[in-house]
């Protein structure tokens, strides 16, 4: 079977300015590219939004709607959550073993976040997970430093750091471009 591919939070939300300096600006075009060679190949794919219960979030009203590069068609499978994990208080886990679905591959916003959690989630579940880095993005208010005397991390060492925790352990991280080469 083909690996599945999982989308995670890739929303208008994120275009709020309160995250703070961003890195990774083409991810949602990479995350839009992957998406179209999955629907081109009829792979199995998974649009995941978050719709947040706290008050005044960026990603509560019309923050809760999809990029345009990778708005979910119809018939297409969306799963709401209210956490960072996307197998927590949705059916994502019983619809990917119902499919069959050995195989995940995975982008989204934040790469720190709701990716991370997600990523260290399905490998626990059982999963091969793929994570695609370059479709990924994170953000200075990502990481608060105010525990200690270090500087605030930039947006690009955050999501470095995410990447680098996941990579060997939870994931196999690849870029979009070597995943398109052997996908899905």
């Amino acid at each position: 079977m083909a690996a599945t591919l999982i989308l995670i939070d890739i929303q208008s939300g994120f275009d709020a300015p309160g995250w703070g300096a961003r890195n990774n600006p083409e991810a949602e075009a990479r995350a839009g590219a992957l998406l179209a060679h999955w629907r081109k190949a009829g792979a199995p794919l998974v649009h995941v939004a978050h719709r947040s219960v706290e008050p005044g979030s960026p990603l509560s009203g019309d923050g809760v709607a999809f990029k345009p590069e990778v708005k979910p068609l119809p018939g297409e499978v969306v799963f709401e959550k209210r956490v960072n994990s996307a197998f927590i208080g949705t059916p994502l886990d019983g619809h990917l073993r119902g499919l069959g679905a050995r195989d995940l591959v995975i982008c989204g916003l934040t790469t720190p976040h709701c990716v991370s959690t997600t990523c260290r989630m399905a490998a626990n579940l059982g999963f091969s997970v793929r994570l695609v880095h370059d479709a990924c993005a994170a953000f200075s208010g990502n990481a608060d430093t105010g525990w200690s005397d270090l500087p605030p991390l930039s947006a690009e060492e955050i999501h470095v750091s995410a990447i680098s925790h996941l990579h060997g352990e939870f994931v196999d991280a690849v870029s979009t471009e070597r995943l398109l080469e052997h996908a899905p």
